[in-house]
């Protein structure tokens, strides 16, 4: 076991502690993930080709020491975030005027910890860590400790002591909560990254979860019209941030029992992803041009909601006509006078579109979603 400095503490029935490590000790204990679906996206934006001060830094071999599942809760990286505290550490270390470290990074520990008092009060004592390798895991922080652990690659760091505050009784529902918790306001965690964490691990939310399932399957599989097109976490590829689609298609989902609701409704709910990508393959052939065109907004986030808040009607169409509303087929007949009473036209970025546009985004989407209710083939 790896013992180190620590104190106990105790609020409102939680155990946790405030302990020192060292740097190595963050080397070899702590590990390092982020949230991904694709194995590709480690890291966020442009590599900084050389810091002020640290010089050249080996992205390589940092983004070999991130891990990236669809178990874990941290966003991408930012890679400029990294040079920066590269930088300033050194510039600390050069002043000898200010800690580089002075509030306390946040772990987490899959098995619980040992304590052992060395005072009356049994607050003070040693706090015994698992020696494995990434036996702990960066809840706040991740960036300062990635920077540092980069920075001791080349860098005298003995003497550097690193502040933590560590956790090993919160179940994975807390850790996630906590996370949330931490960054919504202080960081503005991005929108999208919460609906990556909700409906499942965050809280429970049947809707919201099959919407975020469906959005990620518009965007990663090969055959959407919408493939690259959504920006999951938002950041990454893509024009479209995926929580304005998220909490459109779980209004729909809620709205699915005003429109036959029971089994009916329960279906739809399984086979959802089948049915929008289906749909969205006929939008695009409706509307060929726009959908392939360069200076139209078809597929901005105001069209796409719209689209996506008429499918309850689109549905009890189907349904009328006597139709399967998964099938691709029925899908496009009950659509397909989009493309005469709507057109092209009507999504040219500098012609109707921007008209539309001066009376405020949502009056575009309602706008739109009205005409598109009113187009529809109906028996």
């Amino acid at each position: 076991m790896i013992t180190v400095p620590a104190m106990r503490l105790h609020q409102f029935g939680v155990y946790f502690y405030q302990a020192i490590l060292s740097v190595r000790d963050v080397q070899k204990l702590v590990r390092f993930e982020v949230l991904s679906y694709s194995g590709d996206s480690r890291t966020h934006g442009k590599r900084p080709l050389k810091t002020q001060r640290a010089g050249k830094i080996n992205w390589d071999v940092l983004e070999q020491k991130i891990a990236q599942s669809e178990e874990a809760f941290q966003r991408p990286v930012i890679q400029k975030k990294i040079a920066e505290l590269m930088d300033y550490y050194l510039q600390c270390a050069e002043a000898q005027n200010l800690p580089a470290i002075p509030g306390p990074v946040l772990l987490t520990c899959d098995r619980r910890l040992d304590f052992v008092p060395i005072s009356s009060h049994r607050i003070l004592g040693v706090l015994q860590l698992p020696p494995d390798e990434g036996a702990l895991r960066a809840l706040d922080g991740q960036h300062r400790l990635l920077a540092l652990n980069q920075l001791a690659q080349e860098h005298p760091t003995e003497d550097v002591q690193v502040p933590a505050v560590i956790f090993d009784r919160l179940s994975a529902d807390q850790i996630v909560e906590l996370f949330v918790t931490i960054n919504a306001k202080h960081t503005k965690l991005n929108p999208s990254h919460l609906i990556s964490l909700s409906g499942r691990r965050l809280y429970p939310d049947t809707e919201l979860a099959i919407s975020h399932d469906i959005v990620r399957t518009l965007s990663e599989d090969s055959g959407s019209p919408l493939h690259r097109e959504i920006k999951l976490f938002g950041v990454g590829h893509g024009h479209v941030a995926q929580a304005p689609l998220a909490e459109e298609l779980k209004g729909v989902l809620t709205a699915l029992d005003a429109f036959g609701g029971g089994k009916q409704a329960d279906e739809f709910r399984e086979h959802a992803t089948r049915f929008f990508l289906n749909y969205f393959k006929q939008i695009a052939k409706v509307f060929p041009k726009a959908w392939s065109g360069k200076r139209y907004s078809i597929k901005t986030a105001a069209a796409l909601r719209a689209f996506l808040r008429v499918v309850p009607d689109v549905l009890s169409a189907i349904r009328k006509s006597g139709g399967d509303p998964f099938d691709a087929a029925a899908i496009a007949t009950v659509i397909e006078l989009w493309g005469e009473y709507i057109g092209d036209a009507r999504f040219e970025t500098d012609g109707e579109w921007r008209q539309k546009l001066a009376g405020g985004t949502r009056g575009t989407v309602d706008v739109l979603a009205r005409e598109l209710r009113s187009a529809l083939r109906v028996p």
